[in-house]
Formats: C-alpha cells, structure tokens, sequence
C-alpha cells in the first residue's frame, strides 16, 4: 500500500519484535500503576467481548473505508446513536459516519470529512477524531452545541500513507454532522515539548464549567538505536475558553510511558477521557517493548484533569488466535445505554500487511 514507510505508526507496531529487541536501554516514567478497589474500579469495567466486527471495510474499490476501519468515535445525536470513524483506501485516511438504533447494527451515512487536495494540511489525510458530547460514565454521550452547531476536532498527518509524518491539530464545525468546515491548526507539533515534536495523534474535547479541555497523544523524534529506535507516545492536554486560544498545560505530558516491562512502556495513547462524580477517567491504550508486541485497553483516574494515576489492571487484552483482536484491542470511545456501559474499539488481527482491522465492542453486561 502506498505510502506505508518505516516511519509510521501501523509499520512500527507492526515490526515491534524487531525494533523493541534493543529497548532494554529505555527509561520508563516514574507514573507506575496502583492498586484501586473493586468497587471504584466498577463502573468503568467492560469484560463482555462481542466478539466480532460491527464496521469493516468494504472490500470496494473505490470506497473511502475500503481496506480498513479505525478509532470509533461514538455519541448520540438527533435521536440516533452516531459514530465517527476512520476510513483507509491505501492513500490516507478519511472520515465516515455510521448510525445505529441498538450499538451493534451499524448503517454508513458516507464520507463527511474527506481529504482536500488543495490543502496543505489534510491532503492526504483527515481524522475528525472527535466531537463534544456529554462526558459523564453514565451518559448516553449526547453531541453538545455551541452557539448552534456541533464541535469537532480533527488531525491530519502531511504525507501520504497511514499516518506518515508530523500530525498537526484542529477544530471542526457542522450544522448536520454531514458537513464539516475546518479551522485552521491550533496546535503543532513544533510548538510543543519534545515528548511531541514528531507529531500529534488523536484530540478528544471535553468541556467543564467554562473550559475546554483538549486531551491528545503525541510521539517523539525518532530515538537512537541505543534507546530502542522507533519513538514513544504519551498523553498530554490544552485548555482554552474561547476555542481560539489554546494553552499546553506545563506539566504535560499527564499520562506518561511506564517502565520497562508494563503494557504501556512504549505508547501511552489515545485518550478518551470521561467524569464520573467527582472523578476524572482517561480510558487510553497501551503498548509495551514485550514480544510481539500487544495493544491493550487501560484505565487511568484522576482527580483533575491534569493529575492521573494508572489502574493496574487490563480493561480489553487481545484475544487467543483466531479471534478479531488477537492482535490489537485498542483506541477506546465509551458509551452508556439501557444500563449497561459499551465500550468501542478497533480491533486488529492478523499481521501487516494482510491484517484485518475493524471496530468491535465489549460491554458491562453479559450479551
């Protein structure tokens, strides 16, 4: 497929048993995981696998989503559960939108965020990779407006392949979820830390009192050969109050790699933060310098936005051989319905270039 060099993200997991041989030399961060009771950890529990892909690719030339489907987003709009997802055709990504009455059967509405050629910053990719909704735990995730539309955030990498170069942040505006209208960037990668200077993954907008939050992951430059090669990839946030100005918060990155060893030593990704009482919840995935290499769901609470401590424990492993995720189980969107809590993920088996990559679900309840 083109575009598919050793420096993206797909062929880097990928070849994890190869370039992690040399990660002994790595540091791990001080943010090791903690012990939480049952009871807390509750809630945010979905060990129920569906256990098959609800979104796949089409297998039609031509169609934006052909080879592959990615990063479910899912929230509840105009009376319709609603997901925002990633489409691949061998070029870039672009962005679908699916619908569904029950969480499991899901219907294509199209393409509503496609890449434009003539755009500097999206023309080969775009990721509109999400949406304010509703954050509570127990929410049906309902889309918030402002000022009359929908808000989205989007990023999108420069070059062509999956996820291939530096990727900047934006916002996204639409009046039927159908259209979207881009802002310019508000974030870039060379703006930020170092722990971000080779590029921007997923944004995920959160909104608390008068503050927008902007959670997001970012990876490394490359590292030298001494430290393992490849890059890491943590979680850092921004705020603003008037979506114009975006301010990086000092402490960042919020959520940091784990030592050597742990699930997440290598990625610390795609944050999908939600509130339950008092307590701030980022679901991510971890990747860790084990072989082969293994993408799993994790939990980390907080008290604030800006302080999170591991859960030790997996929330979604990869499943034995054979299964829809017996390679990776990662990058989660959560939602509430009918008492019980879904939770969304792409799920990955096989090995590329001839992996199958689509999204499944898990939930609290037996199904």
């Amino acid at each position: 497929m083109a575009g598919d060099k050793l420096g993206t993200r797909r062929k880097f997991l990928a070849d994890a048993g190869t370039v992690l041989a040399g990660a002994a030399m790595l540091r791990g961060s001080d943010m090791r995981a903690e012990s939480f009771s049952n009871a807390q950890l509750a809630p945010y529990r979905t060990p129920f696998k569906y256990g098959r892909l609800i979104v796949a690719g089409t297998g039609r030339k031509g169609d934006f989503d052909q080879l592959s489907v990615d990063d479910p987003i899912v929230f509840h709009a105009d009376g319709k559960f609603r997901m925002l997802y990633i489409g691949f055709d061998g070029t870039g990504y672009q962005t679908g939108l699916a619908t569904s009455s029950d969480l499991v059967n899901w219907h294509r509405a199209g393409c509503v965020a496609p890449r434009d050629p003539a755009s500097k910053y999206t023309r080969y990719n775009l990721a509109l990779s999400s949406i304010l909704r509703d954050k509570r735990l127990d929410s049906s995730g309902e889309a918030l407006k402002v000022n009359g539309r929908f808000l989205g955030a989007w990023n999108a990498y420069p070059g062509a392949g999956y996820e291939e170069g530096a990727a900047v942040i934006g916002l996204a505006w639409s009046d039927d979820l159908l259209r979207w209208k881009l802002t310019e960037p508000i974030l870039f990668p060379q703006d930020g830390a170092a722990w971000e200077h080779g590029g921007l993954y997923r944004p995920d907008l959160l909104k608390e009192g008068d503050t927008y939050y902007l959670f997001y992951n970012a990876k490394t430059d490359p590292l030298p050969k001494a430290d393992g090669g490849g890059w890491r990839e943590q979680t850092g946030v921004a705020t603003s109050r008037d979506l114009r100005t975006w301010t990086r918060y000092a402490g960042n990155p919020v959520l940091r790699n784990g030592p050597r060893g742990s699930r997440d030593a290598r990625f610390a990704s795609n944050p999908f933060v939600v509130r339950h009482g008092a307590e701030w919840a980022m679901y991510y995935f971890g990747f860790g310098d084990q072989r082969p290499g293994r993408a799993c769901e994790m939990l980390a609470l907080g008290s604030d936005a800006f302080r999170f401590s591991k859960v030790d424990e997996i929330l979604i492993d990869t499943g034995p051989a054979g299964a829809v995720d017996s390679t990776f189980a990662h990058k989660p969107s959560v939602v509430f319905h009918q008492g019980c809590l879904y939770h969304f993920y792409c799920a990955v088996s096989g090995k590329w270039p001839n992996e199958v990559r689509g999204i499944s679900v898990a939930r609290s309840k037996p199904w």
